[in-house]
């Protein structure tokens, strides 16, 4: 059907065919036009449904032509018969010559055509190693994709890419419908940050907490690092001190821990890490925890 709706008027036009019950295919349709309420829609197709049914019941042949709804009436009358699918043939119009279309230019246009949608899949797919599945998603509007390529090359980490920009970019996006193409936190500023995380300079927690900080200032990651006191301390002289204050704050821990009670590193961990307030590199709190627990 073709709806249409202009200044709060509406205009529907309905194509119907019937089929004979056991019968695979459709019969020959018809067109019905000049319905403007759901109301005649519905009255008209009803009543267009029992013409044709009456027609191959007594053996006739539904023609394909177009009909109008006359709603005072009730009724389907015919506007104009189609004989076949002629109407909407393609004829070559006498007034017009024949465009002829220089190859050259052909070529030229192709060169100058911008990178389509499957060619970018796949080669998306292949140089920052994500599935297809991903693919489709980033691919969804070109701004995305470009958004998603400029982080994933500055970054040099296609999958860490892929998950930020398709879980905290766009949950930033939601709430106000914006454009990625004008979000604040630019790709190369996004990719600093996934760097910081890489290196172990910031924890993956305070990772999010610095994108936070990042859409709603603008700030570059690193600065938003060091004024809120995210960095990381990996100083073993540091870690040392606070594994020292958290063995001697949690001594039946400890004493469980130091005497082979590996599965308690964790927990020492945790406690290391809000003694830190996060900020202790977690890869040294557990080397020198093994070292501890010998």
């Amino acid at each position: 059907s073709d709806v249409s709706m202009e200044e709060g008027s509406l205009r529907v036009d309905a194509n119907i065919s019937v089929r004979p019950p056991g019968q695979a295919t459709l019969g020959t349709k018809t067109e019905v036009k000049n319905m403007n309420s759901f109301s005649a829609v519905e009255r008209a197709l009803e009543a267009e449904f029992e013409r044709q049914c009456a027609v191959l019941d007594s053996g006739g042949k539904v023609e394909q032509q177009t009909l109008l709804w006359d709603g005072a009436r009730e009724t389907v009358r015919p506007s104009r018969t189609k004989e076949g699918s002629h109407d909407y043939r393609y004829f070559p119009e006498p007034d017009l010559r024949p465009l002829i279309v220089d190859e050259k230019w052909i070529s030229d246009a192709r060169k100058h055509l911008p990178e389509l949608p499957e060619a970018r899949k796949q080669r998306l797919a292949q140089e920052f190693g994500i599935s297809h599945v991903e693919v489709e998603q980033l691919t969804a509007t070109p701004a995305l994709s470009d958004y998603f390529e400029a982080v994933a090359r500055a970054s040099g980490d296609g999958k860490a890419a892929y998950n930020w920009v398709m879980g905290e970019v766009l949950a930033a996006l939601r709430p106000s419908g914006g454009d990625i193409a004008h979000f604040r936190v630019r790709p190369a500023d996004l990719a600093e940050l996934l760097n910081l995380v890489r290196d172990g300079t910031i924890s993956h927690t305070a990772g999010k907490r610095v994108f936070g900080q990042m859409v709603e200032t603008g700030k570059q990651a690193a600065q938003v690092a060091a004024d809120e006191g995210l960095l990381q301390v990996g100083d073993e002289g540091a870690i040392a001190t606070w594994v020292d204050e958290v063995l001697s704050e949690h001594p039946e821990e400890a004493t469980r821990y130091l005497a082979g009670e590996k599965k308690l590193q964790g927990v020492l961990v945790g406690f290391v890490m809000k003694k830190s307030k996060g900020r202790a590199d977690p890869k040294r709190v557990n080397q020198l925890l093994s070292t501890r627990g010998g």
